[in-house]
């Protein structure tokens, strides 16, 4: 991407080093750009998890079934991992500048207009349009700090960008569910207009206007435009439907899958083979960026995989509503608040990787720590889990980005923030999608396994179906033989949820090794000053 130029200048590597180099100054001006930037990303990744923590409310007010329901969620996260890939070349295309605030401005539009939606299908079309906007403040915040900002002030860019990546998820069901319980779900969109008036400001402000160049559409990588988006549908499209549709026993899942594997196989064929593609797959052999991008995809299975499966344990299991669930889950972000802008601080005393090992090692043991799961595992059991995974994701995301992207020049900055941003997502989509299938599938596997127990054979089994049967006789139930079913139906529930919880500690478990191997990928990570910026190989 060659419509900014990067703060610090490459003929200063020519010249003789001082003793003691200083700091290129970064204006006023820039940071005002990359805060605007980085605010916008922030809305962005925090419209998904409010829209999540309502949509119950949703589904139910505009009259949309359950399964249905999801393409309000599902329509977003399509346009979204589509635009994140295209959004580099698209801001070479119409300048950053104009880009950037046609979107920004389009998404607040789109954020009333979702608010005023009467029925299903005009929601999923206004959150397609949506997520369309909204996937281009992310990755454009991310090329901006890489590009405006020096060397040695990107940590803490990148550290305002963690907000958007870590916090932002973490802090959404605590807003949707505290909006939605005293507001109603419409404030879940209306309270991105203020922010997001505040952010266009800045970027009005602050992104200096550079002409447009139209040209660059007749010279567009189309085929891989093209494969990438049908692949990247269809791929996001199994990923969210899949488990509810039985997978493979699904014809319209099968050609689904069919239509990504040939699509996406296709694009990387074309990527590698023009000369002008529309992202620089090669960035993916240099060392750090592609153990990066692993570590990175990891982070983004276990990042939106446990904003998932927490809210499901404890609406299910412990009947909590949206703003209870808020409640919990606000120690996984709140401490983030403290500790993120620490980060840069830490990345000037210690090595980013010893940063980054730590981080992995803390969220896994945050979910280690769920491992084994009672009845009575709610808010407070889960309060020290939620504090030592808010502070391992705080110490990740900052200097796995600084280490990631280490070398890389400005015209690669725009691929290399499409794939970082999109790798994260397309991990939370993996994540969520593994975990709805280990969840069905365990729980299953554990209600047999209880049931072998709960033998009409064994003594406590009978002796229990008693207790229930003579507690219903005595609470009203006349006829014996109804007391007796009724002790029967509750026996079941009650290995049902057994079953459940036991089901939602495997969760956990499968939580911690992902972050293990993501730790396993930052042992192979080059320290940033040993990276070249032709290669890092």
């Amino acid at each position: 991407m060659s419509t900014l130029q990067p703060a610090h200048n490459a003929t200063f590597a020519n010249l003789p080093v001082p003793a003691a180099p200083a700091t290129p100054a970064v204006s006023t001006k820039t940071w005002i750009a990359v805060i605007g930037a980085t605010l916008g990303a922030f809305m962005a990744v925090l419209n998904i998890q409010i829209v999540n923590a309502s949509l119950a409310d949703i589904q139910g007010a505009i009259g949309a079934g359950i399964d249905d329901g999801g393409w309000i969620s599902t329509s977003y996260l399509i346009a979204e991992i589509v635009v994140i890939p295209l959004s580099g070349w698209l801001a070479q295309v119409f300048s950053i500048r104009i880009y950037l605030l046609t979107n920004a401005i389009l998404f607040l539009v789109l954020s009333a207009a979702c608010a005023l939606a009467q029925d299903l299908s005009q929601m999923i079309v206004l959150r397609a349009i949506q997520g369309f906007t909204g996937g281009v403040l992310i990755p454009m915040a991310f090329t901006l700090i890489i590009m405006l900002l020096p060397r040695a002030k990107q940590p803490i860019g990148l550290a305002l960008f963690a907000l958007s990546a870590t916090f932002a998820p973490a802090i959404g069901p605590t807003i949707g569910g505290y909006l939605t319980e005293n507001f109603g779900w419409q404030y879940i969109f209306y309270v991105n207009l203020v922010p997001g008036a505040i952010m266009v400001g800045m970027l009005w402000y602050a992104l200096e206007a550079k002409p447009m160049k139209l040209a660059l559409l007749r010279e567009g990588d189309w085929a891989g435009i093209i494969t990438m988006a049908i692949g990247l549908s269809a791929l996001q499209t199994v990923l969210e439907e899949g488990n509810k549709d039985d997978w493979f026993g699904s014809p319209f899942i099968v050609k689904l899958s069919i239509i990504a594997a040939v699509a996406l196989t296709a694009f990387l064929i074309i990527e590698l083979t023009v000369k002008k593609p529309l992202l620089n797959l090669r960035l993916l052999v240099r060392r750090n960026f592609g153990f990066g991008m692993l570590a990175n995809f990891l982070l983004g299975v276990a990042l939106y995989g446990s904003v998932f499966i927490l809210p499901q344990y404890l609406s299910r299991i412990q009947g909590y509503n949206a703003e209870q669930i808020g409640t919990v889950l606000a120690w996984t972000g709140l401490p983030q608040l403290v500790l993120i802008p620490l980060v840069p601080r830490l990345m000037q005393k210690f090595d980013a990787r010893i940063i980054i090992g730590v981080g992995f090692v803390l969220f896994a043991a945050s979910n280690f720590m769920n491992i084994d799961m009672t009845n009575d595992y709610a808010a407070d059991q889960l309060l020290w889990p939620n504090v030592v995974r808010a502070i391992g994701q705080a110490l990740v995301m900052a200097p796995l980005s600084a280490v990631a992207t280490a070398g890389i020049e400005a015209e690669n900055a725009g691929s290399a923030s499409g794939l970082f941003n999109m790798m994260r997502n397309l991990g939370g989509a993996v994540g969520i999608a593994l975990l709805q299938t280990v969840l069905t599938k365990r729980e299953q596997y554990h209600s047999n396994v209880l049931m072998q127990s709960v033998s009409v054979f064994e003594e406590a089994t009978r002796t229990r179906i008693e207790q229930l049967t003579q507690y219903f006789v005595n609470h009203g139930v006349l006829d014996r033989a109804d007391a007796a079913h009724r002790a029967y139906v509750a026996i079941g529930h009650t290995v049902q949820k057994q079953a459940f919880i036991f089901a939602f500690s495997d969760t956990f478990y499968l939580l911690g090794m992902a972050l293990i191997v993501a730790l396993v990928a930052v042992l192979f990570l080059k320290k940033p000053g040993q990276v070249s910026a032709g290669g890092a190989h």
